[in-house]
C-alpha cells in the first residue's frame, strides 16, 4: 500500500496540484490547507478528485468544525482523532491542531489537551502516528538554531509508546527533516510530501 502524506499547503494550488498527480492508495493532508480557514473552497475540488482514499485533519488554520464541513462538502474523510486500520496490520491514527501559539490561530490544544486525546492510543501496535504538530526538543520542530515550538505531550507519546512511524508538520523550517526518537522513524513533511509503503 502507498500512502502519500503531506501537510502544510497554505492555499499553495501549484504544490497541490503537483502532488495530486502522484498516484498512491491513500492521501493524509496533515493540516494547514489554508491560512486561517481562508480559501478552502479553491483546495477542495482538487481533494474530492481523491474521494475516500483523502483523508483530512486540521492544522492550527482550521478549526476541526471546519474540517468538517470541507469532507462533508467535497466527500473526503475527517481523519481528526481518528484511528483506521491499514494493511500489514497497522493501525493509522491521526490528530490536528498544534499546541498554544502566539497567533491565535483556530486550532490550537493546550498540552493537557494532546496528551488526552494520544492516551486513547496507548498500547496500540504497530502504530503509524500522524499530528500537525511536532515532538518538542527535536529536529522537527526547529525553526531556527536553538528555536523549538513543538508539544512536549507528542514528545513523550512517542518516547513512551515508539510508533513505528510518526509524521507532522507545522515548522515550516523543518519541512522535510527526518530523525529517529527511540525506533521510532519521524519525518516533518511539509508541503512537498514523502511516500510510505507499507504492507
Amino acid at each position: 500500500m502507498k500512502i502519500l502524506l503531506f501537510s502544510d499547503i497554505h492555499g499553495d494550488l501549484k504544490s497541490l496540484d503537483r502532488l495530486m498527480a502522484i498516484d498512491a492508495d491513500l492521501y493524509i493532508a496533515a493540516g494547514d490547507l489554508s491560512n486561517f480557514a481562508r480559501g478552502l473552497e479553491n483546495i477542495g475540488p482538487k481533494l474530492a478528485a481523491k474521494g475516500q482514499a483523502m483523508l483530512v485533519m486540521p492544522g492550527n488554520h482550521e478549526s476541526d468544525r471546519d474540517i468538517e464541513r470541507f469532507c462533508e462538502r467535497y466527500g473526503v474523510r475527517n481523519f481528526h482523532n481518528t484511528m483506521i486500520e491499514v494493511p500489514g496490520g497497522y493501525r493509522l491514527a491521526g490528530l490536528g491542531y498544534s499546541n498554544i501559539t502566539p497567533f491565535q490561530t483556530p486550532g490550537e490544544y493546550t498540552e493537557e489537551q494532546i496528551a488526552e486525546r494520544l492516551a486513547a492510543w496507548n498500547d496500540v501496535k504497530p502504530l503509524i502516528l500522524v499530528c500537525h504538530c511536532p515532538p518538542k526538543d527535536t529536529p522537527l520542530d526547529e525553526s531556527g538554531p536553538g528555536k523549538h515550538f513543538g508539544s512536549a505531550a507528542i514528545r513523550a507519546f512517542i518516547e513512551q509508546q515508539q510508533p513505528d512511524f510518526f509524521f507532522c508538520g507545522h515548522i515550516h523550517e523543518a519541512a522535510g527533516v527526518e530523525t529517529h526518537i527511540g525506533k521510532t522513524y519521524a519525518r516533518n513533511l511539509g508541503k512537498q510530501g514523502y511516500m510510505l509503503e507499507i504492507g
